[in-house]
């Protein structure tokens, strides 16, 4: 017997239909089942903690990729093997879809699936009122405008030595995971999500010349905020996995590199990533 947590997002399964049927099925077949039933604010910061049972062997996540981040966050400190049940859109994190459902959890009660180490990256940033803002993630860091819309200027560091000063709506620090993300939208490059290599690509770059730049895992990448247009003081949102957000302002930095932390995620399919990638997009 196998303890199965279902963690299941109720902005996409109203009734939670899904997460009965799941629940059924894996107690007919004399599995041990714990429920986690997130609402629809699930991206609020200020959430209390997730406590889960000592003995989980999966966690079942239903929703789409944001639900299957806001999960993986919630397990950095004891990590669970996790999978995703697509009640999304794209799907890019899931891999069981409804149409294939008792099949997959046969598979899983079975043992018949192998698991996958995800990279996460770590943020610090030390603002002038002294405090110390910190966050994981296994998405994406993003550095971005608030207020008015106006190109922001960031410079970027890599390893101590400075790399260029960028105008740009901007920046998106991604992990392999999350090339399939934000990353994506900003005309960034695909990586097989089991890669160990960071990104940064700037968003709608005032330039025609600026792409992504890909780095080691063990680079570190720090980021200046310096003074914008007409020599103004600038005011950043900086986010986690589009949570967790703070601000930041002319004269800080963030420092970003990778965690010694790591996502644990089960692979079912034996598909590969560029497969999968094509099925998603002609879908």
């Amino acid at each position: 017997m196998k303890h199965f947590l279902i963690y299941s997002n109720q902005y996409k399964d109203p009734e939670l239909e899904v997460t009965g049927r799941i629940r059924q099925y894996l107690e007919q077949k004399g599995q041990k089942v714990s429920l986690q039933i997130v609402t629809k604010d699930w991206k609020e910061t200020q959430r209390p903690e997730t406590v889960f049972p000592e003995d989980l062997d999966v966690m079942l996540v239903l929703g789409g990729d944001g639900t299957v981040l806001q999960a993986a966050r919630e397990t950095i400190r004891r990590p669970i093997p996790l999978i995703g049940v697509n009640l999304g859109t794209l799907g890019f994190m899931t891999q069981i879809e409804l149409g294939n459902l008792e099949t997959a959890i046969d598979r899983l009660i079975a043992g018949d699936y192998r698991e996958e180490s995800r990279m996460l990256l770590q943020g610090s940033a030390a603002l002038q009122n002294g405090e110390i803002r910190d966050g994981l993630a296994l998405n994406d860091v993003v550095i971005s405008r608030t207020g008015p819309l106006r190109i922001i200027s960031l410079k970027i560091y890599v390893n101590g030595l400075f790399l260029h000063e960028y105008q740009a709506d901007g920046m998106i620090i991604t992990t392999p995971t999350g090339s399939t993300g934000y990353n994506l939208s900003a005309g960034g490059p695909l990586v097989e999500p089991g890669a160990k290599l960071m990104m940064l690509t700037p968003i709608c770059p005032h330039s025609l010349n600026h792409r992504s730049i890909i780095l080691s895992p063990e680079d570190e990448v720090e980021i200046e905020i310096p003074m914008g247009r007409e020599e103004k003081p600038q005011e950043l949102a900086v986010s986690f996995d589009g949570a967790n957000s703070f601000t930041m302002r002319t004269g800080e930095r963030i420092v970003i590199r990778r965690s010694q932390e790591s996502a644990r995620f089960i692979q079912l399919s034996r598909v590969s990533f560029l497969e999968t990638l094509h099925q998603k997009m002609n879908s």
